[in-house]
């Protein structure tokens, strides 16, 4: 602002204005040292020239091992630093050929009988340790895979099918698969160096091996440093063949209360913000400075029931497949969207969300008359039949003479899902099957899913609430549902028959319109049989920063993800455009050289004012 002032001496005016620059000039110092720390203000441009992006979630890797991890974190941080085969493109998510793909591959093609596949390789690329990426990685990864998959499991459902992989020479690798592979250039692998993971022990590769930052990666940018329960530091990988990003380092800070988090991108300490919920998403439309939205995923919400049949610690109600039916009717899904997410999705229904994916949609829509509907008095009228009743009166109905009391859990990094645990826990109760609902968090609840009692399975729960996200092809979520995935992916271990056929029907169906029906019964049976009851599908609920930063995007075009990588090479692609609104980036920007220009420019502006004193000696007006 503007104040009068009376002009003191030209020698003390001097020394006073000399003095007041260098203190602006440590305090650049000063915030510029701290730009590399994610308690810092976010930075478009701090005075050590980085550009600093810093994104905060409730939510954190799990692991950054790749056969470990199963976190969404943990994917987002290998999609940023791992390239995968195939590129697709962000504004539709189709695979990708050419020189401007956004994964290894330029080129390929399928032999006549679909059995193998031939993919040409961009020859510029490296690791980030500078040593060469070639098909000989490429080969390693997936034949890694392939022959270990005790070890390697959580990524076998991309690998079914695929017998070898070859390198014909350094930029060409041949696939040659048991049968047609329809998903062949829609996976997401992460191709893992060979010079490094080829020296660590198969027996630690899926049960010890940690991967700690800095490790070698291949992607847009490296991590060099995570602090769990803190941050994960990533900064711009040099050595990556694609487009230099504007953003040197991001940050992604943990943060344990999700209103803190809000404050922070209300200050400015952070950039974005994800896992927001939809009331904060409210609290920031009158921001200016902020965009908020509700952002369209691939993913839902379920309360997932303890099928197994197998050893189990889980009531054996839920195992009969007329409870699960007739609790379906309990529900009221429209409710809980309208409360917890505010109007913002739709109840669910099957695993396999409408409207996301094209060419074709995937998804099958329960026609009426089969259809779940909120209707506690046939709800009653099935638990009745199938001979759950309530024989005494009080209230509970009982199974084989003893009252049915079940445990729901909620997950702590989700008040979403604790929300709708109490209204689940209301609705059973009014239909005579009282819950007892607790809330832990994912790594505790997958330890409860995944119990061992010695060698053997024993799953220690009886319904919990979660969500998944899918990947390019709704394959890899179908094989959750087989036998072969129980004691990995599987976490409700329910398995049918027909179901186990029609998966290995659709795994080698090249005719999209033929694999869309087997796709649609299976959805069909996991609907009628309801080892899951889907809730909802999800949004994730974003805000970022729009007065210092420009250039974001929505992956896939127009109402995809903008902090964070839906999935895969081609998600990454938000970090590469976005970069400082010019007028922040002048205000903000230094480096030593510059600052030192400001200080010449400051001190000979001083000196014209106190001449212009001398001469004048009468007072005059001084900007603040």
């Amino acid at each position: 602002m503007t104040q009068s002032r009376r002009i003191h001496p030209a020698l003390v005016l001097l020394v006073v204005a000399v003095v007041a620059v260098m203190g602006l000039v440590w305090a650049m110092d000063a915030s510029g040292s701290e730009s590399a720390s994610p308690d810092a203000a976010a930075s478009p441009a701090g005075d050590s020239g980085k550009v600093v992006y810093k994104v905060g979630w409730t939510r954190q890797p799990d692991n950054l091992n790749p056969f470990i991890g199963f976190e969404s974190p943990a994917f987002e941080m290998w999609y940023l630093t791992y390239d995968s085969l195939v590129g697709y493109d962000p504004e539709k998510l189709a695979p990708m050929k050419g020189e401007d793909s956004t994964g290894l591959a330029t080129d390929w093609s399928v032999s006549d009988d679909g059995l193998t596949w031939t993919f040409t390789l961009r020859k510029n690329a490296k690791w980030d340790d500078g040593v060469p990426l070639t098909a000989k990685d490429v080969a390693f990864t997936y034949n890694f895979i392939v022959n270990n998959p005790d070890q390697t499991s959580n990524l076998t459902a991309y690998t079914n099918l695929i017998e070898k992989a070859t390198a014909i020479d350094d930029y060409t690798v041949e696939f040659v698969c048991s049968k047609p592979k329809p998903d062949m250039t829609r996976h997401w692998v992460p191709i893992l160096p060979e010079h490094i993971w080829s020296k660590i022990p198969i027996k630690d590769v899926g049960k010890k091996y940690q991967n700690t930052p800095p490790y070698v990666g291949s992607g847009p940018f490296k991590c060099v440093e995570w602090k769990k329960n803190s941050y994960v530091r990533l900064v711009a990988n040099p050595h990556w063949w694609g487009p230099e990003p504007a953003i040197d380092e991001i940050f992604f800070t943990y943060y344990t209360n999700g209103d803190t988090m809000l404050q922070d991108l209300k200050a400015g300490t952070i950039d974005g913000a994800c896992n927001l919920v939809p009331t904060q998403v409210k609290q920031l439309e009158s921001d200016p400075n902020i965009e908020a939205r509700a952002i369209a995923t691939d993913a839902f919400d379920q309360l997932a029931f303890n099928c197994y049949e197998g050893p189990s610690k889980g009531h054996p109600v839920l195992k009969d497949v007329k409870f699960r039916q007739a609790m379906n009717y309990a529900v009221d899904l429209q409710k809980g969207v309208d409360l917890i997410m505010m109007g913002s999705t739709v109840p669910g229904t099957t695993i396999i969300p409408p409207n996301y994916y094209s060419d074709p949609d995937w998804h099958w829509e329960p026609p009426a008359d089969v259809k779940y509907t909120y209707d506690p008095e046939k709800a009653a009228e099935l638990l009745d039949a199938a001979g759950y009743k309530d024989s005494d009166g009080d209230g509970v109905r009982e199974y084989k003479g003893e009252p049915i009391k079940l445990r729901l859990v909620a997950r702590s990094e989700s008040s979403e899902e604790q929300q709708m645990g109490k209204l689940i826990a209301g609705w059973f109760k009014d239909v005579g099957v009282p819950v007892e609902l607790s809330v832990m968090d994912s790594s505790t609840l997958s330890d409860t899913i995944l119990n061992y009692e010695g060698d053997v399975l024993t799953p220690d729960y009886d319904m919990f609430l979660w969500g998944w996200y899918l990947d390019y092809d709704p394959g890899s979520m179908l094989s959750y549902f087989t036998k072969a995935q129980i004691g990995n992916w599987s976490d409700s271990y329910w398995t049918d028959p027909e179901y186990e056929e029609l998966y290995k029907q659709q795994a080698v169906e090249l005719d999209q319109d033929k694999r869309k029906a087997l796709i649609d019964r299976m959805q069909q049976i996991l609907y009628e049989q309801s080892p899951y009851i889907v809730t909802d599908y999800r949004p994730d609920f974003e805000a970022y920063n729009i007065a210092k930063w420009e250039g974001y995007i929505a992956i896939p075009h127009p109402n995809g993800n903008t902090l964070v990588p839906p999935f895969g090479n081609g998600g990454y692609a938000n970090f590469l455009t976005i970069k400082p609104k010019s007028a922040v980036a002048a205000e903000t920007s230094g480096g030593s050289s510059t600052t030192w220009i400001i200080v010449g420019v400051a001190v000979a502006a001083a000196v014209v004012v106190v001449v212009l004193v001398l001469v004048r000696r009468r007072p005059r007006a001084m900007e603040e």
